[in-house]
């Protein structure tokens, strides 16, 4: 399994960027092939981190691409920052 992690500072409402990560975002990861899971955490203090897993490395950096194009298309007056981006290997798992 692979697995894609984005932290985003700076979000200006975690409330509405919830909302529209979970209406729009969540049904276009599930379109991924394999996907696995997708979380959406509120960190506080205007942070926020999303972790996506797939099956593969492919279905990851498919997150990531799809995840920048929603973001820009969506969110960018609520997330202004880029995020802080990390994918790779998952090597241990519960």
């Amino acid at each position: 399994m692979y697995a894609a992690v984005r932290r985003y500072e700076g979000v200006t409402d975690p409330v509405e960027a919830a909302r529209l990560v979970n209406e729009g975002f969540v049904p276009l990861m599930r379109q991924v092939t394999g996907f696995v899971a997708y979380y959406w955490l509120d960190a506080g203090n205007g942070v926020m981190v999303s972790t996506s897993v797939f099956q593969d490395r492919a279905g990851a950096e498919e997150s990531i691409m799809r995840a920048s194009n929603f973001v820009r298309d969506n969110l960018a007056a609520l997330l202004p920052h880029p995020p802080e981006v990390m994918a790779g290997e998952v090597v241990a798992s519960a």
